[in-house]
């Protein structure tokens, strides 16, 4: 007796076939967009904002390779589909053309980039399918993170940072008992007076954070009030964390060298900062990870004692 050979659709294509399609597709819309992604290549290298934008396409492919046994379960082209959401990229590149009189510069970019995005997706879902594009929906929508983000909504980001990181560097002098005098986002301490400015509200570190705690919420939870929860979790720890470096800084540089106000823990220690903004946020994750667990093993008891009541024989039988 020898063992039944594996069952295969009849007539379904290898995942190498979708594969090359979509590169082909890919390469074809690079060819044709390239000038944008030019300038969106150049726009990352130069502004601290938009340096995430280098690894957001890595990362994407990334995640779909970790699951991709479960995003490629079952890969059928979806022309229909395709067809609908190409449609929608062409009319926001039809759109972008439309605003070129009104818009310029980033805020133009930005429209061209989404178009290019949407794209993608037509395309994913043309080689692909719909059950795959289900699948594998959090890497596919993570690509919106390639889209720069337009300078008044950076401008209006920047703004809050500074009120909140304000906020926590006043009471975090008053609770280390450094006399402070605060007149808006400037502060008097003894021996120094310094100013949150822009260029101090950690706008990068800030969107390093909120990017990591995303993927963290995608890869260690599975509920999306957890992962919601780690997300909004992220939003207070980023003015906190803020905080915490401006008032580090400053008493660093009143009780052991001034020279820390300017010198390379000023410039290059926001990653410091950041896995101190990470730390805060880790017992949060660990304690999701446990309520999801405890609410998974809660839901198998609950399944368990349903089965044994409907399986149990009527006392009259």
């Amino acid at each position: 007796m020898t063992a039944a050979a594996p069952r295969t659709s009849p007539g379904a294509p290898p995942l190498a076939r979708p594969t090359i399609a979509f590169a082909i597709f890919l390469a074809v819309l690079a060819a044709f967009y390239w000038r944008p992604l030019a300038t969106l290549f150049q726009l990352a290298l130069s502004r601290d904002t938009n340096s995430h934008i280098l690894l957001v396409p890595f990362v994407s492919v990334a995640l779909v390779w970790i699951d991709r046994a479960k995003v490629f379960a079952q890969t059928a082209a979806s022309p229909r589909a395709a067809a609908a959401v190409f449609l929608g990229g062409v009319m926001l590149y039809a759109l972008r053309t439309r605003l070129d009189l009104l818009v310029s510069g980033q805020a133009l970019l930005t429209f061209t980039i989404l178009s290019w995005v949407v794209l993608v997706w037509a395309g994913f879902l043309l080689c692909y399918g719909t059950p795959s594009f289900r699948a594998g929906l959090f890497p596919v929508l993570f690509l919106l993170l390639a889209v720069p983000i337009p300078d008044p909504v950076i401008e209006r980001v920047i703004l809050w940072l500074q009120q909140g990181s304000s906020e926590v560097t006043y009471w975090l002098f008053r609770a280390t008992g450094t006399p402070v005098f605060r007149r808006g986002f400037i502060f008097t301490v003894p021996g120094q007076t310094i100013e949150v400015a822009q260029e101090c509200s950690g706008i990068r570190s800030s969107l390093a954070m909120l990017i990591t705690c995303l993927l963290a919420g995608y890869l260690f939870l599975r509920t999306a009030w957890a992962r919601l929860t780690l997300l909004l979790a992220t939003v207070p720890v980023l003015v906190i964390k803020n905080g915490i470096r401006i008032v580090t800084l400053t008493l660093l540089s009143i009780h052991v060298d001034p020279s820390f106000l300017h010198g390379s823990l000023h410039h290059s220690g926001g990653f410091v900062f950041f896995l101190i903004g990470l730390i805060i946020l880790w017992p949060l994750l660990v304690w999701l990870q446990r309520m999801e667990s405890h609410s998974r093993a809660a839901r198998g008891a609950g399944a368990a004692a349903h089965t044994l009541v409907r399986t149990e024989p009527h006392p009259g039988q």
